[in-house]
């Protein structure tokens, strides 16, 4: 049978992707800025957010989002890996078991990389969660780059391109194949969520999540001025 164009992923996971991509980006440029240190906050924030959601729709989500289509054993592994040795090597609709892989370490890597970041620099543990954030941010990209070679490898060998597909969401295969719904309105819900989340923190209604210092700084400056006011107040009625 002639395969068509089929759809796959739906939105809410290519944003997703591709928000994640951006954000840990962007966190990794600003982690050694003090001037880019807000946005980096922001963009903790925002990977902690979409892990949450991402987690959430493993369960909830259309059929090559949910987790238990890519979740794979060794020995499942290692069939893939060897089919790619082979002239006709297994081609999957979904994410392929290696690939799955990836996710599951890319999702446990960001997810450790924010709580150790939120332990660092609230002061707790001293240098032990300063060395597992860096060392989680550092193992992630690795992962990362593992992950996207991958990709651009079995484009080639499946001779389709999977960068395109993450964004259109479109792949060749059967009809039955496919989702039936690209899930607009959670796409639009997870945006707006996003929007809410980045309203509240650049409003400061959210305690920072890597600098506390400021806010008992604030407050001792102002105890400091109102004692000063005070010691005025006393001279001159005297």
């Amino acid at each position: 049978m002639n395969n068509q164009r089929i759809l796959v992923w739906d939105l809410p996971v290519r944003l997703f992707h591709w928000l994640l991509v951006a954000a840990f980006a962007g966190a990794w440029l600003t982690a050694e800025s003090e001037r880019w240190r807000d946005v980096h906050v922001l963009l903790g924030y925002t990977t902690l957010a979409l892990v949450a959601f991402r987690l959430l729709w493993g369960f909830a989500g259309s059929r090559y989002a949910r987790f238990g289509s890519f979740a794979a054993g060794p020995s499942r592994v290692g069939r893939y890996l060897a089919s790619l040795l082979r002239p006709a090597p297994e081609r999957h609709i979904g994410h392929n078991p290696a690939g799955g892989w990836a996710i599951f370490l890319l999702l446990a890597l960001t997810l450790l990389t924010a709580l150790t970041g939120y332990m660092n620099y609230q002061d707790i543990g001293g240098r032990l969660f300063e060395d597992l954030h860096e060392g989680a941010a550092t193992a992630m990209l690795v992962v990362a780059g593992v992950h996207v070679a991958g990709v651009i490898f079995s484009s080639f060998l499946h001779r389709e391109n999977l960068v395109k597909s993450m964004l259109t969401g479109m792949k060749e295969g059967q009809p039955a194949q496919g989702i039936g719904k690209p899930r607009r309105i959670v796409a639009a819900t997870l945006l707006l969520a996003l929007a809410g989340l980045w309203t509240m923190l650049l409003q400061g209604n959210l305690p920072s999540l890597y600098d506390p210092a400021p806010t008992v700084q604030a407050s001792a400056g102002q105890a400091a001025a109102g004692h000063a006011g005070q010691s005025r107040h006393h001279h001159d009625d005297d």
